[in-house]
């Protein structure tokens, strides 16, 4: 019982960790409509970066010559315009990937600017605060240990032709691997343009209406406007989600089996006793209630033994994982487990091991009292 009520809490805890991770990964979901520069039908996933030299598509950082094969680009002012312009509108603020150069790091580095107020956009920090303003900039953990800097000192970066020294203000939460990703203010390089801009919209005002509203003022500029994030990289979320929950079937199983195993051995034993109780007069369902009361109190033993277990192997495995990969991991990551989240696994090693003597319970009640009584 305790086994399984560990692997069920452990279980909770991951899958609520990961869908953690995976909204804080994904800080353009959380606007109710996504405005772009281009038309969402012609977006495609960024190139890969060049190797041996070979451009595939010019950086602010390398330079080259666009490709003639690129969409049009609507004017980012025009469609900030129309973002504005629009009733109903809340907060916005713009955002442009891109790669920058990092004195004191080789090659180009992925970057983020941010125009306006991003915090509604911003990833989880484990150090510091995410940029109110220019001159600041925010990097993972894994760009800390590369360039031996900490939160407060100044790098400098460079955009195409212009440079900027900001200093470190965050440490974010980061799970992209190896590639390094900073965020920084788009005020600290004024040749900077937003390729999108995230909008919430008032209480009340329906974001797929706005959204097509919109859409019909920024598609004749080359842009569009959808509620659905142009991009949403949660597969391996869902994936380590279904294994976890898989692995975690497979053990209540063995758990559950085990119970019945044990209870199948002592209901034999004491058949004999079964069948006194059942000459003197107790009926079937008193029979299935005396078996499955039983073992209730050794699944509540076990539910409260396995639901601490479970609790701190959740948070022994997480940092594990995080280290793994790079980085450390925030609060809201690690403090998933609500009352709820608590008591419900402790319920159930109750119900495992019931449900564990249900078949045991149903045989003592079948058996006949003639057959219990010659049992010996």
């Amino acid at each position: 019982m305790a086994f399984g009520t560990v692997a069920v809490t452990f279980a909770v805890g991951l899958t609520s960790s990961l869908g953690e991770v995976g909204a804080s990964q994904d800080p353009e979901s959380r606007a109710a409509v996504t405005v772009t520069t281009v038309k969402v039908d012609t977006l495609a996933p960024p190139p890969p970066p060049p190797v041996g030299g070979g451009a595939v598509s010019p950086s602010p950082v390398t330079g080259g010559t666009p490709s003639t094969s690129e969409p049009k680009v609507a004017d980012p002012a025009k469609v900030r315009s129309a973002v504005t312009a629009r009733a109903g509108l809340k907060s916005y603020y713009g955002k442009l990937r891109t790669e920058v150069a990092v004195a004191g790091v080789s090659g180009a580095v992925r970057a983020v600017l941010y125009e306006g107020d991003s915090r509604s956009g911003s990833y989880e920090m484990l150090s510091g605060h995410w940029i109110t303003g220019r001159g600041q900039v925010v990097v993972p953990s894994r760009f800390l240990e590369r360039t031996s800097t900490e939160v407060g000192d100044t790098v400098r970066l460079t955009y195409g032709k212009e440079t900027a020294d900001v200093r470190i203000v965050g440490e974010s939460f980061d799970t992209s691997g190896n590639q390094l990703e900073i965020h920084t203010a788009m005020a600290d390089f004024p040749s900077a343009e937003p390729e999108t801009f995230l909008v919430d919209v008032r209480s009340g005002v329906p974001a797929d209406a706005y959204a097509r509203q919109l859409a019909a003022m920024v598609r004749p500029l080359g842009g569009d406007a959808t509620t659905v994030p142009p991009a949403d990289q949660k597969d391996v979320i869902l994936i380590m989600d279904a294994m976890a929950v898989l692995l975690t079937l497979m053990l209540v199983a063995v758990a559950g089996l085990g119970v019945l195993n044990s209870v199948v051995l002592d209901t034999r034993e004491r058949v004999h006793d079964v069948g006194v109780c059942k000459a003197v007069g107790m009926t079937p369902r008193q029979t299935v209630s005396l078996v499955l009361a039983s073992v209730a109190a050794i699944g509540a033993v076990g539910g409260l033994l396995g639901v601490p277990v479970g609790y701190a192997l959740h948070r022994l495995v997480m940092p594990v994982m995080g280290r793994a990969v790079g980085t450390g991991m925030p609060t809201p990551v690690l403090d998933v487990f609500g009352p709820v989240q608590l008591i419900l696994p402790g319920l159930g090693g109750v119900v495992l091991a019931m449900l564990g003597a249900l078949a045991p319970a149903g045989w003592a009640a079948r058996t006949r009292t003639a057959t219990a009584l010659r049992t010996e």
